[in-house]
């Protein structure tokens, strides 16, 4: 169906194009633009244009894609780039230099790779939709290929497969193939959601060990600028002990991407000793890209996490930031004249945050299998305020808060992780699994607390009072909770100390604590703090004080 552009108002743009719906995509202007159908009256519908329209005239012709913004799903896209549309940007780098022209829609998959292909089904098997009817081996996983409707094989690929060729036919000469689309703004199915149980061990002791993330969960990573949102981020991204990682660059600078894709493409991880890249899809929507493709850039990542999902393996989906992705959404509702909510975002932010976050969790597969799709989302509050719509609604649905304190940042304490504010709802169900594999990890974590919570009460003494002024006791405990925060939920994303085992974290709590109650035991019995301080520093081969 053809029609042609009425009025253009920035990346707001009117068509005269019958028989369109509500989300359908269309190609605007001879340039071909890729836009989104987001409101109609009549025949009339209103565009969201995702890519530049600079040089788009009225009367040019509009053609419907029969259908909404689609990924498509398929071998290859682990290792891949993309931006906010699924397309692959050394691509689009090759074909029009670094910077990129209007109108191009290359596919995201090579369909003319060759892959292994392998399968237990037989002709005469029935399948249904979501069920796997053969593998390839896709880096370190065995990428299961999906089938996208039901019926009854009749005949079944053998030997190598290119994407482009059938894959299998079932009864009817309906074809199959290794790959097939996707509406982004649609949840894909599964069979059950279940109860996150399992611990995702990130190799921050800080999250780690106070506040545990789990498998299918959802936790939130509020702070203002400059306290290592992005670092903290990534450096998950490298170590966590998931299948796959989706990162979403949401509207952040270049710069920061540049260098992500460089440290990656080094990098290989700790599990596998495979090159970092093979387990890691990469969204990249920056700020000087076109802000509607923003939007749809985060439906984008989570329906490629998804379709991992379905394949029974463990997904980590990141993005940075939200708030970036909320001021594209408040940018293009105040395009469309609705009427503003707080802070001028759309009244509407909460369900649609909402409906995105609950794509999380842990499910029973089509397949039968398990797969988990994890989440965890940075939050830029402008001016620290975390009281702002984003970081409120974000709070709702999330079951963890690492909250990042300014003060910690400026104090070149990272992760900057507020261990008096931050908070997870998983602690419990992750303190079983730990218990069983570490026996004193309840304890060791109650006696770090304590410590921590009775320094903060002594702060306040002390800044009165003076160091000198506190009995030996106080002053003890005041070193060891130092020794914490400082020894123990310090780490230098760009050293070996990078990441932290459960083992090693546990082995390095003990320590401290056994220390201090050394020390504690000594003073009991009469000995001077400073005497015993003095002690422990020769012992160490610490410089004196």
């Amino acid at each position: 169906m053809n029609g042609k552009v009425t009025s253009i108002s920035g990346a707001t743009v009117c068509v005269d194009l019958a028989d369109l719906k509500v989300g359908d995509r269309v190609f605007v202007g001879t340039n071909r633009l890729t836009g989104e159908v987001v409101r109609l009256d009549g025949t009339i519908a209103t565009v969201q244009v995702f890519e530049e329209n600079r040089g788009l005239g009225i009367g040019e012709p509009v053609i419907s894609a029969q259908g909404p913004l689609t990924v498509r799903l398929g071998p290859g896209l682990l290792g891949g780039i993309f931006d906010g549309l699924q397309r692959p940007l050394p691509l689009l780098q090759k074909e029009s230099g670094d910077f990129i022209s209007s109108g191009q829609d290359p596919s995201s998959i090579d369909c003319s790779r060759s892959w292994d292909f392998s399968s237990d089904c037989k002709p005469g098997d029935r399948l249904r939709r979501g069920e796997a009817f053969g593998k390839v081996r896709e880096g370190h996983i065995d990428h299961l290929l999906l089938a996208s409707q039901d019926g009854i094989l009749t005949q079944l690929h053998t030997g190598t497969l290119q994407l482009k060729q059938p894959a299998a036919t079932l009864k009817g000469n309906q074809t199959l193939y290794g790959w097939h689309r996707w509406p982004v703004r649609k949840a894909r199915p599964y069979r059950s959601k279940l109860p996150p149980t399992t611990p995702l061990i990130t190799g921050q002791r800080c999250l780690d060990f106070l506040f545990p993330m789990l498998k299918g969960g959802v936790s939130i990573v509020p702070g203002g600028f400059g306290t290592g949102k992005t670092v903290l981020e990534q450096t998950i991204a490298k170590f966590a002990d998931v299948d796959v990682v989706v990162y979403v660059g949401c509207g952040e600078r270049g710069n920061e991407m540049a260098g992500l894709l460089d440290e990656f493409s080094e990098l290989e991880d700790p599990r596998t000793n495979r090159p970092l890249m093979e387990r890691t899809i990469i969204v990249a929507n920056t700020s000087n890209m076109p802000v509607a493709a923003r939007e749809s850039s985060i439906f984008t990542a989570v329906s490629m996490a998804e379709y991992y999902r379905d394949m029974g393996l463990d997904v980590l989906f990141l993005a940075d930031s939200l708030s970036r992705w909320a001021e594209a959404l408040r940018e293009i509702s105040a395009a469309l004249e609705e009427m503003p909510g707080e802070d001028g975002y759309p009244t509407y932010l909460g369900s649609r945050l909402s409906g995105f976050i609950e794509r999380a969790g842990v499910v029973e597969t089509l397949s039968g299998g398990q797969g988990s799709l994890s989440m965890i989302l940075a939050v830029s509050p402008p001016g620290a305020d975390f009281a702002e719509p984003v970081t409120q609604a974000c709070l709702r649905v999330a079951g963890a808060l690492y909250m990042l304190d300014t003060d910690l940042a400026h104090r070149r304490h990272f992760p900057a992780i507020n261990w008096t504010q931050s908070f997870s709802l998983y602690s419990d169900t992750a303190m079983a699994h730990f218990i069983e594999q570490h026996g004193e990890w309840a304890a060791l974590q109650a006696r770090c607390r304590d410590i921590l919570q009775r320094e903060d009460a002594l702060r306040e003494v002390a800044e009165v009072v003076g160091m000198e002024g506190l009995q030996d006791a106080d002053r003890l405990l005041m070193r060891t909770a130092e020794k914490i925060r400082l020894d123990f939920l310090c780490q230098n994303s760009f050293t070996d100390d990078a990441y932290s085992t459960p083992q090693n974290t546990i082995k390095h709590i003990a320590a401290l604590t056994a220390e201090h109650d050394r020390l504690t035991a000594a003073l009991d019995d009469g000995a001077l703090l400073d005497d015993l301080l003095e002690k422990s520093r020769k012992e160490a081969g610490d410089a004196p004080l």
